[in-house]
């Protein structure tokens, strides 16, 4: 028998014919080009490539083009190897065990040599391991990773960073009317919204047409569905079932309030005016501060804003973010807002001034750190492009120079006897019925007089009544009322006054 054989790939390439390695199978295929998008940076990413392959060092590069999932980042590649008439062979290192990683990486280079084409690592696991440093590389290569992913370095070889941009309303609405053939049925206004008011990429496109969204209502649940896996445990997603009519705040407020919503409906519009990219370059984001006592409707108005929006709310947990080791806190912070950067939702940060606090007098080397962690906090939330509120009820212990740079500031102080009156009277009218409510009334009316509440404390008290009249078999009535203010207001260590409860009758 013959002593060596020939590999089977090493023989067809003398025969000189183009075939993929046997040993790569399952693992490795070829990307066509597709149409390029006109927002890519295609022409800057070529021109540097060029200039770098006439250079006299002649080391290798390593393009990274990072995005998040469904950004079209292979499609990217693809076309940026088109540009360079050369083919793409897109390598998935989640198809590769760590053992066979330089076996494979070294193949994947050959073939590279052999047959001229770009290898373009793809799948998150390559960024884990060590690239094999003896194994010389082709002249280009493509490595595909998310925004937040770290890439291991290579000595060696030049790297050159593209970050995809988020698809321009124009992008979005070519891209649903070419891939989704549904929205031919779709009412002009809705396509129109939806290219507007979802800030999708190629894949969560791609995704509507594979699950057949028939109708936009479809179509934008399932672009919600893709996007809330982003966040994982890092924020907790807030139902958002109230209305503007539950909102029980001061005129001026509402309007602010609404102002807001029109806003982050149109922003869009008006960031892709060459005048309004030239004079606000940065800060494109919408940032609101929510202030006041707790309970007087910060987090409700964030739902009612997200519910009108039509996105989902999503609560940043705290404690997934502070922590008392210098820098892990921005650093945390910026993990939450570059998966966050392009999803179609709403983000609300609790107790901000946890998080957005003054800076201090340097005294020593951890006040000087402390300070840098807190600047960066402040540069980067004020660098978020999508839609964020802060809430806090100590707004005194927020730094006053982050106040300044907010589109919007806003306090929630606690209602007064109107306001009151008017939740009194919503929730019970709407727990309870009309009928109730009007035997209640002239109770309510001496209860919003007389105590300094919140909707919240108010909420709650109606609540604990409730349950209170249910336990006993009885029609809701001002005794059930009462001991279920008496658990409120005990919280606070207060009660109901003397007068009061003669004005009760109880």
């Amino acid at each position: 028998p013959a002593m060596y054989v020939c590999d089977p790939f090493i023989r067809d390439w003398l025969l000189g014919r183009d075939s993929l390695d046997p040993a790569l199978a399952g693992m490795a295929y070829w990307r066509l080009p597709p149409e390029p998008l006109a927002g890519w940076p295609l022409d800057e990413t070529v021109n540097y490539l060029h200039r770098q392959i006439e250079r006299e060092d002649g080391l290798p590069l390593r393009l990274i083009v990072t995005g998040f999932p469904g950004s079209g980042r292979r499609s990217f590649a693809a076309a940026l190897a088109g540009r360079l008439q050369l083919p793409l062979l897109v390598l998935d290192s989640g198809h590769i065990a760590e053992a066979e990683w330089e076996r494979v990486y070294m193949r994947g280079q050959r073939q590279a040599f052999l047959t001229g084409c770009i290898p373009a690592w793809s799948g998150s696991r390559w960024t884990q391991w060590r690239w094999p440093p003896l194994i010389a590389p082709f002249r280009i290569q493509m490595a595909l990773a998310e925004i937040d992913e770290s890439v291991p370095p290579m000595e060696g070889i030049v790297d050159f960073r593209v970050e995809l941009p988020p698809l321009s309303i124009e992008e979005r609405r070519r891209l649903w009317r070419d891939l989704v053939p549904e929205t031919a049925g779709w009412r002009p206004e809705a396509l129109e919204a939806m290219s507007r008011r979802f800030q999708v990429n190629i894949g969560q496109i791609a995704a509507v047409a594979d699950r057949g969204g028939a109708t936009a209502e479809e179509a934008a649940e399932i672009v919600r569905e893709s996007s809330r896996q982003r966040l994982g445990k890092l924020a907790q997603q807030l139902p958002c079932t109230f209305r503007w009519d539950d909102l029980i705040v001061s005129d001026w407020i509402r309007q602010t309030l609404e102002d807001f919503v029109f806003e982050a409906r149109e922003r869009e519009i008006v960031w892709e005016q060459p005048a309004a990219q030239r004079l606000f370059s940065q800060g494109k984001g919408l940032l609101a501060l929510f202030s006041g006592p707790s309970g007087t409707g910060k987090t409700m108005a964030a739902q009612v804003i997200a519910a009108t929006l039509d996105l989902d709310l999503f609560r940043i947990d705290l404690s997934t973010v502070v922590s008392k080791y210098v820098g892990e806190t921005s650093k945390n912070l910026e993990r939450i807002l570059s998966r966050a950067r392009h999803m179609n939702a709403v983000l609300l940060f609790d107790e901000a001034d946890a998080l957005f606090g003054k800076r201090t007098d340097v005294k020593d080397a951890h006040d000087r750190y402390a300070n840098t962690d807190t600047n960066y906090l402040l540069q980067a939330i004020e660098s978020y492009p999508g839609v964020a509120i802060l809430a806090t009820n100590k707004k005194a212990n927020i730094d006053s120079g982050f106040i300044r740079r907010l589109r919007y500031v806003l306090n929630f102080p606690k209602p007064d006897t109107g306001q009151r009156l008017l939740i009194w009277r919503r929730l019970i009218g709407e727990l309870a019925g009309t009928a109730i409510l009007e035997g209640l009334s002239d109770g309510l009316i001496s209860m919003a007089g007389s105590l300094d509440l919140t909707g919240a404390q108010i909420k709650y008290a109606i609540l604990s009544a409730l349950f209170i009249a249910r336990k006993g078999g009885e029609e809701l009535g001002i005794p059930h009322v009462v001991r279920g203010l008496e658990r409120e207001l005990a919280k606070e260590g207060r009660s109901i006054s003397r007068e009061l409860r003669e004005k009760l009758k109880y």
